[in-house]
């Protein structure tokens, strides 16, 4: 297909920026909206899309994905990953560090951005990572949307749970600062209790609620003596939740996962080492307390933490499976499921998985369907369900925990930049993103 310089979406059910639903027209002029209203004329060189029964969104912004490129490409690639993103109708993402080599200093993040330049069907932005080691390329390396710091659940370098080492990050420099909130020294005690169980559902008991809190508690002790901007990556637990209701400075955010809202500890029984992740699955109770959190704006948004494993690898007896799961193609149909169960609106779909992280990230021209921003759109379908299947995935995991869920909201077609990456089953792989542009990050 040629990328046309003009597209109409017509007749489409859309997200007003207020949070109505209204039937519009959407015209496209290069990379960006230039145009809604309830009938818009075009002309021979526009491309025209019948959007009638369809819902347009703001293309998905992914924060938080681990898409294993350089170093782990047998398990996924930039170029795989971001199939999987236009499938799933994720139009941007933000990266994690976690690669070989490590994501730590500028010439890393240079690598990564001509690699994704090459490669992705859609928009891309790389965290830097944060080391025990005072590297001097954290306070300084662009473009990035911030700091990520592994508190626990790591090994090697990325690991920085000495309370020295995190101090000096928190008081150093303005740059946000996201962590992966889970006390290292209780989940090697606790260990070290279980270590002769091989069954999967005890690292949810060994990588505990407490575990979580406690990391947690930390974070937000740091970021408040030093006003600095703290995000909290894939909330847990209920009592974290908790805790943020009584005390949650403007500049602090928190995300949780579809895996955390949907999946608990039953999971085990049904999908053995593939529900492994980390921070793990909890209790029903948590996802309860995590639901009504995100209803109530405790918690900010939505992210998928992607972290692909192949299905060997995940067949490996616990504790030997890695912890992750894939779910960039899963992500929108299941909350917009959710919507259509009357959990949430469709309107607050829109805002967790696009307009509230690029306000987080201070991502601009994202994340709202109104002239001025650019014109990264999903069409979704939320009149069909269709169930999750391990032989139409894009992932090169090929896997999902979420196989023979029933679900509505399945992309139709998705636009990056104006520019049409997947359309009713098929991908046009030579359309590339951007590298996305990050202000001061506000709160």
């Amino acid at each position: 297909m040629p990328f046309p310089i003009s597209l109409l979406i017509r007749h489409a059910q859309i997200i007003l920026p207020n949070g109505e639903l209204a039937i519009a027209d959407v015209l496209t002029s290069d990379r960006t909206i230039v145009e809604v209203a309830p009938e818009i004329s075009t002309t021979a060189s526009t491309t025209v899309i019948d959007a009638h029964g369809l819902t347009l969104l703001p293309g998905v912004i992914d924060p938080q994905v681990h898409f294993r490129e350089p170093g782990l490409e047998h398990k996924e690639d930039l170029f795989t990953a971001s199939c999987a993103c236009a499938k799933g109708g994720v139009t941007s993402f933000l990266e994690m560090p976690n690669t070989r080599p490590l994501t730590v200093t500028q010439q890393a993040l240079d690598d990564k951005l001509q690699r994704a330049s090459q490669k992705c069907l859609v928009n891309y932005g790389f965290f830097i990572g944060a080391t025990a080691e005072d590297l001097p390329d954290l306070l300084t390396a662009n473009p990035t949307p911030g700091i990520k710091i592994f508190m626990g659940s790591m090994h090697g370098e990325l690991l920085v749970d000495q309370d020295t080492a995190l101090e000096a990050i928190f008081a150093t420099g303005d740059r946000l600062i996201a962590v992966h909130a889970e006390d290292q020294a209780r989940i090697y005690q606790r260990r070290k209790e279980f270590a002769d169980i091989h069954d999967p559902a005890v690292h949810s008991q060994i990588q505990d609620n407490q575990a979580a809190l406690l990391a947690t508690q930390l974070a937000l002790k740091l970021s408040k003596k030093y006003q600095r901007r703290l995000h909290i990556l894939h909330m847990s637990t209920a009592e974290e939740a908790d805790l943020l209701r009584q005390d949650k400075p403007s500049w602090v955010t928190a995300e949780v996962t579809p895996q955390h809202l949907l999946l608990n500890t039953s999971a085990y029984e049904k999908i053995g080492t593939r529900a492994q992740m980390n921070p793990p699955l909890r209790l029903p109770h948590d996802n309860e307390v995590l639901w009504q959190a995100l209803r109530d704006g405790v918690i900010d948004f939505i992210a998928t933490d992607h972290a692909p494993h192949t299905l060997e690898e995940k067949a490996q007896e616990y504790p030997k499976s890695p912890s992750g799961m894939p779910g960039v193609e899963t992500s929108l149909p299941l909350m917009l499921t959710a919507a259509m169960q009357q959990r949430c609106t469709i309107a607050s779909v829109a805002n967790w998985m696009s307009t509230a992280v690029a306000k987080a990230y201070g991502i601009l021209n994202k994340g709202a369907i109104a002239p001025g921003y650019d014109a990264d759109l999903v069409l979704v379908d939320l009149n069909t369900y269709h169930p999750v299947r391990r032989e139409d995935l894009l992932t090169k995991c090929g896997w999902s925990p979420f196989e023979g869920w029933n679900l509505t909201g399945w992309p139709v077609v998705t636009i990056v930049g104006g520019q049409i990456v997947y359309n009713k089953g098929q991908l046009y792989t030579e359309v590339r993103g951007q590298a996305l542009k990050f202000t001061q990050s506000s709160s």
